[in-house]
């Protein structure tokens, strides 16, 4: 059975344990209080037996105390016996309730006065008194002075203890409240949502938190929207020169081969202007229902057309996804794969309940393990990337951009060889595979 992690359920834990605990100490003292006056009343009632029975012992004829004796058996359970010489070398109670019974009997009868418990009888209370020459056992039944278990006092204290711990957890459940719904929106921001905000209101605490916590929102925000502007003005003005340039060169320039290196430097630049416009696209992508098998096999196509086969393994149905940047990222990865890895290239589509898992594999040396993560973020490339390719370091951070977006996760891996990167969605609709749409 899992134990609750959450905080609402430690700190239940933690009152039920308090209180369980205070409880316990505020039983012991009352025990303890009460010891004394209880000891008290007990010695108080037996020794008036004592003097009783003793007097009654001595007034009636030497013939009627037998009877006496058993009318006193039977009517209150006081039974009179004979003591033995060596059972006066008893030694008296060591502690508890009986001891204090004993010292208060030996107050009101004398220090020579004895008290022990039957060991073979636990219902029953022996005080030694002297009738003439001869020390005798008064045996009085303990029942009468014993109080049973005190179901009644027991019943109170649970009742207290549920009620407690029952507002501790309506108390801690609505402290808790905020803090989900913190989570929640952190989460939201987490993806690029930064118009979520938390309610500003409740206690001065979770105001003044709420209140840093929007503003650092809208910081963000403004941040990656200036990002975002840069990024896009950046491109949309080189795109111009850009154009200039490869028509000067394409009249210009004689020489073939000088004229085919310029373009293809001109091709990179564009490139990297189309990863910078994508990287800083902020605009959410609509879901619709994809073909998952039929997208991938074109992807493989497309490659292959170029001369970079793509195996594709696995099969994902339909599901529903933001086709456009799916389709983006699944097309940085397989490039990512060859422009640094080694062939063979492979594909794999896993489809679980509720996750999508598209996981592109190559042969190439892979990564150090450190690097794994560092790998994600934007322009970073290594020492010399895998294999000394050239490339804009941003394919892996689009990928990385878009599952955060979707809620879902980029993950890197070596294999032996090669290097894996698995791209995990969340699925709108978790209900199970749909099937394939029709094929021509």
């Amino acid at each position: 059975m899992r134990v609750p992690n959450s905080l609402l359920a430690r700190t239940v834990v933690l009152i039920g344990a308090l209180l369980i605990a205070s409880l316990a100490v505020w039983l012991t003292l009352f025990t303890l209080a009460e010891q004394a006056p209880r000891a008290r009343q007990i010695a108080t009632r037996a020794a008036a037996v004592v003097n009783l029975t003793r007097a009654a012992l001595l007034a009636a004829q030497p013939d009627r105390r037998q009877a006496l004796l058993q009318e006193l058996s039977q009517r209150e359970g006081i039974r009179v016996v004979p003591m033995a010489p060596e059972e006066a070398l008893l030694p008296p109670p060591e502690r508890g309730m009986q001891r204090r019974i004993w010292q208060e009997l030996q107050a009101q009868l004398g220090d020579d006065t004895l008290l022990i418990a039957d060991p073979t009888d636990d219902e029953a209370l022996w005080i030694s008194f002297a009738l003439g020459p001869d020390d005798y056992w008064l045996v009085l039944p303990r029942a009468p002075h014993r109080d049973g278990l005190p179901w009644q006092w027991i019943g109170w204290a649970l009742l207290t203890l549920l009620l407690a711990i029952a507002g501790g957890w309506a108390v801690v459940a609505r402290i808790n409240r905020p803090l989900r719904d913190a989570a929640a929106v952190a989460a939201r921001v987490g993806r690029g949502d930064f118009a979520a905000h938390l309610d500003e209101h409740g206690p001065d605490e979770l105001a003044t938190l709420a209140r840093a916590f929007n503003r650092m929102s809208c910081d963000l925000g403004a941040q990656e929207a200036d990002r975002a502007l840069l990024l896009a003005g950046l491109s949309h003005d080189l795109r111009t020169p850009l154009a200039r340039l490869r028509l000067a060169v394409e009249m210009q320039v004689v020489e073939a081969a000088e004229r085919e290196a310029m373009i293809h430097d001109l091709n990179d630049m564009e490139s990297l202007m189309r990863q910078f416009t994508e990287f800083a696209r902020s605009e959410a992508e609509a879901a619709s229902p994809v073909d998952l098998d039929a997208l991938c096999t074109e992807l493989a196509l497309h490659f292959a057309l170029r001369g970079l086969p793509v195996a594709v393994h696995g099969s994902a149905g339909i599901a529903t996804l933001p086709a456009r940047g799916l389709r983006r990222c699944l097309s940085n990865l397989l490039e990512n794969a060859y422009r640094h890895g080694c062939p063979p290239v492979s594909l794999e589509l896993v489809r679980s309940a509720d996750t999508l898992c598209f996981t592109v594999v190559d042969h190439g040396a892979g990564l150090a393990d450190a690097e794994l993560d560092a790998a994600k973020r934007p322009f970073w490339r290594g020492n010399a990337a895998r294999t000394g390719a050239k490339g804009t370091g941003l394919g892996l951070a689009i990928v990385e951009h878009y599952a955060r977006a979707a809620g879902g996760s980029l993950e890197l891996s070596n294999r032996n060889p090669g290097l894996a990167a698995s791209l995990s969605l969340p699925l709108a609709n978790p209900a199970g595979p749909a099937p394939p749409l029709p094929r021509p």
